[in-house]
């Protein structure tokens, strides 16, 4: 008889959506400055029950990745609140580091997950420059300075230097997902750090997330049908929108090239 005075819960959802990195004025990426407002706001509502963040990302910067999931875990703990996150169509990379700031994963069936590894790409123009007869010109005041250049021949120092910083980040990659999924993390002929990625279903066997469901099903599920989801998501605003329509176009398309080649690596 009192059912109708019962307080309906509340869980503030917040969303991260795209490349991670420094996402330039008018673009829609995820990095930290553009989402530590937000961040605060979603864990600053007093009387939500848990901060429920959906992520849809591929992942991109290891520092931004980082700055994201250590800053959510400093406002769990600040706010005492619970952090279920949500993958959506990828999270993978960094964009699974920063899901691994969640005290439970979830994933669709046919989420990709995983990509526990570091990547470095770039071309080689020392052939074509020869070819049409242009003579590279670098002057530096470092040895090392032109480390890398992709119109000089490579050198085996520049690989292993390149090399052992790619291992420091694997580590801290590999360290975030240890603590964060702990004893959860199944035992497996599967290499979990070889920078695999996996569909949803795989990922649960793996351990790397808690289950399947999307945010509207699992939040109802654990706090009611009634359950009250205020969204925290950042708008792109009329100014931002009439000023990107105005930039630049060669720099939009080669932006846009740029995020569509690390959103292809997994199929989209």
């Amino acid at each position: 008889m009192f059912s109708f005075f019962k307080k309906k819960k509340i869980v503030a959802h917040l969303k991260l959506s795209g490349v991670i990195g420094n996402a330039g004025k008018f673009k829609q990426g995820i990095d930290f400055a553009g989402q530590e407002e937000l961040i605060k706001k979603a864990f600053s509502l007093k009387k939500a029950a848990c901060v429920a963040i959906s992520i849809n990302s591929p992942g991109g910067s290891p520092v931004q990745s980082h700055l994201i999931y250590s800053f959510i875990r400093q406002q769990a703990k600040k706010h005492k609140k619970k952090v279920i996150v949500f993958a959506e169509d990828v999270a993978a990379s960094g964009g699974y580091l920063i899901s691994c700031a969640g005290d439970e994963i979830y994933a669709n069936s046919s989420s990709i997950i995983g990509s526990i590894g570091v990547i470095y790409s770039s071309f080689g123009f020392t052939e074509l420059i020869k070819k049409i007869g242009v003579e590279r010109r670098v002057h530096t005041a470092g040895k090392n300075k032109s480390t890398l250049d992709p119109f000089l021949e490579e050198k085996n120092e520049d690989i292993e230097r390149l090399k052992n910083i790619q291992l420091d980040l694997h580590k801290d990659f590999i360290d975030v997902v240890e603590k964060s999924r702990g004893s959860k993390l199944m035992k497996s002929d599967v290499e979990l750090f070889s920078g695999e990625f996996w569909s949803g279903s795989k990922a649960k066997n793996l351990g790397l997330i808690d289950g399947i469901g999307n945010a509207n099903e699992i939040l109802k599920d654990k706090f009611g049908e009634d359950v009250i989801i205020k969204k925290f998501e950042k708008s792109k605003g009329w100014l931002s929108q009439k000023l990107s329509s105005s930039s630049n176009q060669v720099d939009q398309i080669a932006s846009i090239l740029d995020e569509r080649s690390i959103w292809q690596r997994y199929g989209f």
